[in-house]
């Protein structure tokens, strides 16, 4: 571990000396390539060294992302975690060790973070993924990935922290097709009907006297309440939102792009928003009818 310590200090760039750190450190059989036990060893060595370091920065009070950074010359340098990341991620690339050991550090390093560490540590992540999206790469570890993503979207507030969940669902959709098992993958002329129903929620008079748009609204509706009812949330997808959460009044904007369809089903609070929306205009319809109904009977009195 000590060799590793030594190499997230020394300047220069990963290639020039990230490899003969792990030859060093490790002694493998084969030059450039390690076998299956030495990328367990290796993998075991970094993820005790980044608790470690973990540890020492929330001990310093410093952010995770920024422990070990100084400046020299009126030029910061990198923090000791980035660094560490930056070689793994080399050695990954290059295929010198097993490409899933970025990822699993990457969602080591989520999971022993607080959320505002977890937003640099996302950020980390957003400037390499032309790296970690190379196929090769990425197919090692897009499980591992997807994992540390629906990890950091259940412990986000969906009403405070409405950024950085667009973020983490964006990043989602631009890698994960919608063939995908995830349960990404969407009908699209659901989608179509999902939204068009906001062309009514906007504008509840509209439905008034407008059979022709009753109709479309109400066969619209009944597609989109019967999907809920079929593709029901899990335990774990139901109570990943605390409703204290939305104590606050907030003007939440989903993004609409049919790629975020699969994700945003599984969002309780995108579904509730949904039924709120039809409740709202339901009342306003019944409001309405009564008001009519009383002036009809007011102008029978008159007249």
């Amino acid at each position: 571990m000590d060799l590793f310590r030594q190499a997230i200090l020394r300047p220069g760039t990963p290639e020039e000396f990230a490899l003969r750190t792990v030859q060093e450190a490790i002694k493998p059989q084969k030059q450039i390539k390690l076998v299956q036990d030495e990328n367990q060893l290796l993998e075991n060595i970094l993820r005790s060294l980044l608790q470690e370091l973990v540890a020492a920065a929330v001990q310093s009070g410093q952010k995770i992302m920024e422990y070990g950074m100084s400046i020299v010359d009126g030029e910061s340098s990198q923090g000791q975690i980035p660094r560490l990341l930056d070689i793994v991620l080399y050695l990954c690339e290059k295929e010198h060790v097993e490409g899933g050991m970025i990822f699993q550090l990457l969602e080591d390093l989520t999971e022993m973070s607080t959320m505002r560490n977890c937003e640099d540590i996302f950020g980390y992540i957003e400037s390499k993924q032309d790296i970690l999206g190379k196929p090769e790469l990425f197919a090692r570890g897009k499980l591992v990935m997807l994992r540390t993503c629906n990890q950091l979207l259940r412990r986000l507030s969906k009403a405070n922290d409405v950024v950085f969940c667009g973020r983490i669902i964006m990043f989602l959709a631009h890698f994960f097709p919608l063939s995908e098992r995830s349960g990404i993958s969407i009908d699209f002329n659901f989608y179509k009907t999902l939204w068009s129903l906001q062309e009514y929620f906007c504008n509840p008079p509209s439905l008034i006297n407008a059979p022709v748009k009753w109709h479309k609204f109400t066969s619209g509706l009944m597609i989109v309440l019967n999907t809920f009812e079929a593709q029901p949330l899990s335990d774990e997808e139901g109570n990943a939102h605390n409703l204290e959460d939305d104590a606050a009044t907030f003007n939440i904007k989903y993004l609409t792009s049919s790629k975020l369809m699969g994700l945003e089903l599984k969002d309780p609070s995108f579904r509730r928003h949904v039924l709120v929306q039809s409740l709202i205009l339901f009342d306003y319809l019944k409001v309405m009818i009564c008001i009519l109904l009383a002036l009809s009977s007011m102008c029978e009195l008159i007249f």
